[in-house]
């Protein structure tokens, strides 16, 4: 029987240009996050204030709040982003959605300076310890299965509104949810070796195709 070829991955679409004012923004944010995490991993989640974080970073409270409404959404906002999503769209074309994931945190984290690494390690550690993230966390999980739904609804050219898709990203995410809940304490190899044998089990329980 012939093997019918896989289907090209769809070009990536150019990633918008941001102007000075957009750049500064994202800047900002970016470092109101990485002096946050730098003070729960110092200090505790719980002994750090908004305004020892604000201080941190160079900005006022009032800025802090224009950007994270609450010091829960300092680290729970992308925590599983969207750069993340569009390197899975792009990842070739012979891999199953679930490889492409794998794929595409391979170069994520392959790709990421060693202090924003443990930045990430840290982030995910608060996850798990502190309450109320982990109550956050199941609020935000919405925002990665619509991302991950989107990515496999290009690669696999199916229609966005599939309710399959969704149920599979939905399940997909919550098992790699599962999987990355003792990363702090791996290094790098390690880490990628357990989400590679997690993604191969998840992947004898999940079946999805072009239809």
């Amino acid at each position: 029987m012939p093997v019918t070829p896989a289907k090209p991955t769809p070009p990536p679409a150019e990633p918008p240009v941001l102007g000075l004012r957009e750049r500064k923004k994202a800047k900002t944010k970016a470092a109101i996050q990485q002096h946050a995490l730098k003070l729960f991993r110092e200090r505790g989640y719980a002994e750090t204030t908004i305004e020892q974080i604000a201080a941190a970073a160079e900005v006022s409270p009032s800025t802090f709040f224009r950007y994270y409404p609450t010091k829960e959404d300092v680290v729970l906002t992308e925590f599983m982003d969207s750069e993340t999503f569009r390197l899975m769209v792009e990842a070739p074309a012979d891999l199953s959605p679930l490889q492409a994931v794998a794929y595409a945190i391979g170069q994520t984290f392959g790709n990421m300076p060693d202090e924003e690494l443990q930045l990430e390690f840290t982030r995910n550690e608060l996850i798990q310890s502190v309450p109320e993230l982990r109550r956050g966390m199941l609020a935000e999980i919405t925002r990665p299965i619509e991302l991950l739904t989107e990515a496999i609804a290009i690669r696999l050219d199916r229609p966005l509104d599939d309710p399959d898709l969704r149920l599979y990203a939905g399940a997909a995410i919550g098992g790699l949810m599962m999987l990355t809940r003792r990363t702090a304490e791996m290094g790098i190899p390690e880490m990628m070796r357990s989400l590679r044998d997690g993604i191969e089990r998840l992947e004898r329980m999940l079946t999805l195709g072009p239809v």
